[in-house]
C-alpha cells in the first residue's frame, strides 16, 4: 500500500471558526489497559439467489449471525468487549472510542456520481455510537482508500466529512489517503473513520440502572442510515427499479433518497442528559432492534416495543412490500424511522417529550430477556 500522506495536527483545543483543527504543544499520556472494547460489526457484500418465501439480508449477502459468531470468538480472545464502543480511564473521565464505516451505501454514491454526503454518514456512525455512553466526541479520523486517486472526488467526501464533525461539535484531527492500485475498481473506494470522545467517571451511560418500568423513547431516524444497504440493493435488482426511478415516498430518484445522510444525534443526545436521567442510550444500527437494545438493557429484563407507537416510514414499507420481506427480517435489518433510542424512568418522560428533540414513546421496560415487539 502507498499512503499518500497522513492529514494530521499534533492535537487540539477545540474547532476554531473555520472548523479547522488547532494544533496546540501539550500532548496526553497513553492509558495503559482498556476497559471495554467496542463490539463488532459485521459488513459484507455478495447476493446469493433469494428465498422463495421472500428477501432476508442473508439473502443479500450478510449473514447476521456469522458476525455474532466472530463477536464470540473474539470475546474468548479478549472478555472486555461489549456495548457501543469502547473505553479507557483517563483521571476523573473515561475516553470513549468508536470506529466504523458506511459499508455499501458508498455503491449508491458511486452510481449516483454523489460524494458529499457519505462523509456524513462515516462520521455518525462512529460518533452516534460514542454518544450512548455519555460521552462527547472530541476528535475523529478519516480514512479514505482507493485504487486511484481522484481528487476533487476526494474533496467531496471530505467535505461531508467536516460537515459530520462540525454537526457533532468535534474536529477532524487527521486522517489517512491510501492509493492502491489494482485493490479497487476504477471509481469506487472505502471509508473508514475512528471518533474519540470524554465522559466523567460518575456520568456514564451504560444501561446498569435500567429498571422494569422505565420508558423506551425514540428520536426519528432520516431513512435507511448506514445500515442495511446490501439489502435494500438486492430489493431493487429483485424488482427492477433503477436508481434514477422517482422514489414514492419522497418524489427523488431512489439514488438521491437512498443517500439522505444518517442524523447525527449527538447534540440532542448531549441536550437529553442535561434535562432527564437518562439510563441508556441505544444507536439503531446492524441487527436493527433485537440485536441492538439488548446490548444496554440488564439482564432479567426486556424491552417491549410497541410498533403502532411511530409510523414506519413509508422508504421501509416499499422495501418490504417489493422484497417481501418479513417483518421479524426487517425489524433486524433496518431501524424502521427510529434511529436513536433513549430510556428513562417514568417520571421523566415529560422532560424528554419537552426537549424539543422531537423524541416519542414507543415502549416500556419489562420483566424477561431481549426485545418483544408487539
Amino acid at each position: 500500500m502507498r499512503a499518500l500522506g497522513a492529514r494530521q495536527a499534533a492535537c487540539v483545543q477545540g474547532p476554531c471558526s473555520s472548523g479547522r483543527a488547532t494544533p496546540c504543544v501539550a500532548s496526553a499520556a497513553r492509558p495503559a489497559a482498556a476497559v471495554r472494547r467496542q463490539q463488532q460489526r459485521r459488513r459484507s457484500g455478495g447476493a446469493p439467489p433469494p428465498r422463495a418465501e421472500g428477501l432476508s439480508y442473508k439473502d443479500a449477502g450478510v449473514d447476521i449471525d456469522a458476525g455474532n459468531e466472530l463477536v464470540k470468538r473474539i470475546q474468548k480472545l479478549n472478555p472486555n468487549i461489549g456495548g457501543f464502543s469502547g473505553m479507557v480511564p483517563f483521571g476523573d473521565s473515561f475516553l470513549v472510542a468508536g470506529t466504523d464505516g458506511v459499508g455499501t451505501k458508498l455503491k449508491l454514491a458511486f452510481d449516483m456520481g454523489k460524494h458529499d454526503t457519505v462523509g456524513i454518514d462515516l462520521v455518525a456512525m462512529s460518533v452516534n455510537d460514542i454518544v450512548t455512553s455519555g460521552a462527547q466526541p472530541m476528535f475523529f479520523l478519516d480514512y479514505f482508500a482507493c485504487g486511484k486517486l481522484d481528487v476533487d472526488m476526494a474533496e467531496q467526501v471530505i467535505k461531508g466529512i467536516v460537515e459530520g464533525c462540525r454537526q457533532s461539535d468535534c474536529v477532524l484531527l487527521g486522517g489517512e489517503t491510501a492509493e492502491m492500485p489494482g485493490f479497487y475498481s476504477p471509481g469506487e473506494y472505502d471509508l473508514a473513520g475512528f471518533a474519540v470522545g470524554n465522559v466523567k467517571k460518575d456520568k456514564v451511560i451504560d444501561g446498569s440502572r435500567i429498571q422494569e418500568g422505565d420508558v423506551i423513547l425514540g428520536l426519528a431516524s432520516s431513512g435507511v442510515h448506514s445500515n442495511g444497504f446490501s439489502l435494500v440493493r438486492k430489493v431493487l435488482e429483485v424488482s427492477g427499479t433503477s436508481l434514477h426511478d422517482t422514489a414514492p415516498w419522497s418524489g427523488q430518484s431512489f439514488g438521491l433518497s437512498l443517500l439522505t445522510p444518517t442524523v447525527i444525534y449527538v447534540r440532542d443526545c448531549m441536550k437529553l442528559i442535561g434535562a432527564a436521567d437518562v439510563r441508556g442510550f441505544v444507536h439503531m444500527t446492524g441487527g436493527g432492534f433485537p440485536e441492538n437494545i439488548p446490548r444496554v438493557v440488564p439482564k432479567g429484563l426486556a424491552a417491549r416495543i410497541r410498533k403502532s407507537t411511530w409510523e414506519i416510514p413509508p422508504l421501509f414499507q416499499w422495501v418490504q412490500e417489493a422484497g417481501k420481506v418479513p417483518e421479524a427480517e426487517m425489524f433486524r435489518t433496518f431501524n424502521m424511522g427510529v434511529g436513536m433510542i433513549i430510556v428513562v424512568p417514568r417520571s421523566d418522560v415529560d422532560k424528554v417529550l419537552g426537549a424539543g428533540v422531537g423524541a416519542f414513546e414507543i415502549g416500556e421496560i419489562v420483566q424477561g430477556g431481549g426485545v418483544e415487539l408487539v
